[in-house]
């Protein structure tokens, strides 16, 4: 079944012009490609299924790392910044990777319709881990894959096979903890809440009790379950969050250090240009430099 889904997806990427990572036609399925190691990459993580086609991947939230090789899948279920490398590729076997950004309308639906659901999980730790990706999984995958060489057949048959998807995810191993991205009374979903807040708002100072109150949980509750479950403390998210929003501001936008760091919400140019540097190993300027030249 790999070797099947590896063809598929090296054929694909072959006939694409341009550069990794490549939109498809069906919404919300990114394929990814490269053909050498990468340096970590700062990301924006969303809920999503990330598949290891070929090589390994290797991403970081907070102080917990997750490697994830051919044939295994992350499961992101809040979210969340982090960093993201290729830990194995090369010119005659790239990297190759799928990510199916999850649908919660539809898990709601499947889950809806099981006769046995599966229960949450009492384990509250990161909203992401990894798992094998083979069998079922992998057949719905590579018949994915295949829709995209007849895109007209995409809107007929591919809402079936995101139904399947859900639907092995939920009656697989990891099933009690994919259940609770859909449980809106789970603790999970209300420190969720929590964390979109906190995101929709991220240039405004944090106030813990805020959050808290939103997450209905003391605040030294609250403190304890956003990291467990982000491997953050809501500051450190919030300062990625400025940070990678920065970033864009000024890669795309051509914003100046100074509009991208007080439009982020940061008073002092000078201590966002400390931490920007801390983040991404470069003083803003250069760093903007080196993106916009490899774009170029």
């Amino acid at each position: 079944m790999l070797d099947g889904l590896v063809e598929v997806v090296r054929r694909y990427t072959e006939a694409q012009p341009g550069e990794s990572p490549f939109a498809t036609a069906i919404e919300g399925v990114t394929i990814l490609r490269s053909f050498h190691e990468k340096r970590p990459n700062h990301l924006l993580y969303k809920p999503a299924l990330c598949i290891t086609v070929q090589g390994a991947k290797r991403a970081t939230f907070g102080d917990k790392r997750f490697e994830y090789r051919a044939g295994q899948a992350l499961i992101v279920s809040v979210e969340m910044p982090g960093f993201g490398t290729v830990a194995e590729a090369s010119p005659s076997e790239p990297f190759l990777g799928i990510i199916l950004e999850f649908n919660h309308a539809v898990m709601r639906e499947v889950m809806s319709e099981l006769d046995t659901p599966p229960r949450p999980s009492d384990h509250l730790g990161p909203g992401v881990f990894v798992t094998d990706f083979d069998g079922p999984l992998a057949d719905c995958t590579l018949r994915m894959m295949r829709l995209l060489d007849t895109p007209r057949a995409i809107s007929v048959l591919y809402p079936a096979i995101m139904r399947e998807i859900c639907y092995w995810l939920l009656t697989g191993p990891h099933g009690g903890e994919v259940v609770k991205m859909v449980l809106a009374n789970s603790h999970e979903q209300r420190v969720i809440k929590a964390i979109h807040a906190l995101r929709d708002r991220f240039a405004e100072p944090v106030r813990i009790d805020d959050l808290a109150s939103i997450a209905q949980l003391s605040a030294s509750a609250f403190h304890r379950q956003f990291k467990a479950i982000t491997s953050m403390t809501p500051l450190q998210y919030q300062k990625q969050l400025r940070l990678l929003e920065a970033r864009r501001l000024m890669v795309s936008d051509a914003a100046n250090v100074e509009t991208a760091s007080f439009q982020v919400g940061y008073e002092s140019p000078s201590q966002f240009s400390r931490e920007y540097s801390r983040m991404f190993g470069k003083s803003p300027r250069r760093d903007v430099a080196m993106l916009r030249e490899i774009a170029a």
